[in-house]
């Protein structure tokens, strides 16, 4: 069997596109371009850093406005890039909403003969509360039981990080998170528990320093069957 870069065969090479061969033999011809997905995603991010540059100047304009209306000289040393800074923080903080679950995914999902739970817990994650834009940030933990499918372990961070890197309720953080590891891997089921300290209530407002919100989102088996929703808890609260 005779493998050839498609580089040799049509004399197209520039260093970055050489990913396409032929695979030829006495019975078959097979062209394997895997170029086209990773294309994709590079065109993908580039767009959205050219947004993420084009909406810049106005959100420097306006933390330079927040600053003067606290009071501030924003032309002392200590602010003078501040506003950019914040900016580009935010932009950080919020880049969630330029990615998706498929994003991320890829080709990590996996068909495996394994139908026992699976848990990943105590995944760090920080978000905004989106009504005071201050942070709030814990512990995830996550349970999926497989139908002959899993997935990357890091995925699953990976999709924390999603939709916790947007202005955020843990309420709603929590249902997004487990809707979309369902509808990604068709489990039988999926639970999703967090664990958080909101500085809203920490630094404002009631000011109670030790409190945590822990909300839950359970589908599938984990909301039909008491059984396995326990195993779950139990699971993930284990060695703590």
């Amino acid at each position: 069997m005779e493998y050839q870069k498609a580089s040799e065969l049509n004399g197209l090479c520039n260093g970055k596109i050489v990913s396409e061969y032929l695979c030829r033999s006495g019975f078959s011809e097979l062209t394997v371009d895997t170029k086209n997905v990773a294309a994709q995603h590079k065109n993908e991010t580039s767009r959205k850093e050219a947004e993420d540059e084009c909406r810049l100047p106005a959100l420097e304009a306006a933390y330079t406005t927040i600053l003067q209306g606290l009071g501030e000289n924003t032309d002392r040393q200590g602010l003078l890039k501040t506003p950019l800074r914040a900016a580009k923080a935010m932009q950080f903080l919020t880049k969630g909403y330029h990615e998706t679950i498929y994003d991320v995914l890829n080709d990590a999902i996996f068909d495996e003969d394994h139908e026992e739970l699976v848990i990943v817990k105590d995944i760090d994650m920080f978000s905004l509360c989106e009504h005071h834009l201050v942070p709030f940030f814990g512990k995830v933990h996550i349970g999926y039981l497989p139908s002959k499918k899993v997935v990357g372990l890091s995925k699953l961070a990976r999709i924390v990080e999603i939709y916790s890197r947007r202005l955020q309720v843990q309420e709603r953080l929590t249902k997004q998170i487990a809707t979309a590891i369902s509808e990604a891997l068709q489990p039988v089921g999926v639970a999703v528990v967090i664990e958080a300290a909101h500085m809203c209530m920490v630094m404002r407002g009631v000011q109670k320093m030790n409190s945590r919100t822990v909300t839950s989102a359970m589908l599938g088996i984990f909301r039909e069957d008491p059984k396995a929703r326990e195993e779950f808890l139990a699971l993930a609260k284990s060695g703590k």
